[in-house]
């Protein structure tokens, strides 16, 4: 009898761990909300897949309407907007700062880079590219400085 019971636990164990795993390595599904004629918000969508985000796009004449209703502050619209998990991304929010949202997944609405910065994500390569990356709190409160992306030091 004992072993029967050690033997129900030790599976348990094992079935709780192996779908923890499971989980953890499964890709966070992210939509992605774009112009249909913008090139920059592609490659950025592009990106994101490569890096193991399963991309769901959806082209839209009315980013308006979406920006407004994941509640993006004016001052943060960037091209297009995301949505993983629980987080919206606005504009061309590097790799390096979804990664850390989804790690340590601080209390935000989401993150933001205003505009369309040169060397950005989607905007091409440029090693000298220098701009923020802002997170958006999800109580009141400005938004704040959550990256800075700076030319790394060879």
């Amino acid at each position: 009898m004992h072993g029967r019971r050690s033997f129900i636990a030790m599976a348990s164990s094992a079935l709780v761990f192996l779908s923890g795993n499971a989980r953890a390595t499964a890709p966070a599904k992210m939509t992605v909300y774009k112009d249909p004629n913008c090139g920059c918000c592609h490659e950025w969508a592009k990106a994101m897949a490569e890096a193991g985000y399963s991309v769901d796009l959806h082209n839209t004449d009315d980013l308006a309407a979406v920006k407004a209703r994941l509640r993006v502050p004016a001052e943060m619209e960037g091209c297009h907007s995301a949505v993983v998990e629980e987080y919206y991304l606005e504009g061309h929010v590097p790799l390096e700062a979804v990664h850390r949202l989804l790690r340590e997944r601080p209390p935000v609405r989401g993150l933001a880079v205003p505009g369309m910065p040169p060397g950005s994500l989607g905007m091409g390569v440029d090693p000298a590219a220098v701009y923020d990356v802002y997170a958006i709190p999800s109580g009141t409160g400005a938004p704040y400085v959550f990256m800075e992306v700076r030319p790394r030091k060879s």
